[in-house]
């Protein structure tokens, strides 16, 4: 299993994304590191499916896809029962991860 966090490096959330995604993980009983991304234009943003930073992808797929999106450089943010906020609810996250090795 491929585990990585997409991000540019002018978005503030990766660490609280890399310490959400390592919980998510945790929880789903995954022991895979994390390979962190760093996408730096928007060729790479297309060629990833890029969606914004953070983003969390499993084996290639985002956790969270938006096929209305387009693909580029920017901050991501995700629905939260607070509001937007830059990093998914842990149990987003956890949900997310397990629907995914699920298939």
């Amino acid at each position: 299993m491929k585990v990585e966090l997409l991000v540019v490096d002018t978005c503030p959330n990766e660490v609280p994304a890399r310490d959400a995604l390592r919980k998510a993980l945790d929880r789903a009983g995954i022991d895979a590191p994390i390979a962190t991304v760093v996408v730096r234009d928007d060729d790479q943003a297309q060629a990833r499916g890029f969606l914004g930073s953070p983003s969390f992808h499993v084996d290639g797929q985002d956790l969270f896809p938006a096929p209305a999106d387009r693909p580029g450089v920017a901050c991501r943010v995700y629905p939260t029962i607070a509001g937007l906020r830059g990093v998914p609810e842990d149990d987003a996250l956890a949900l997310a991860v397990e629907a995914r090795i699920r298939g």
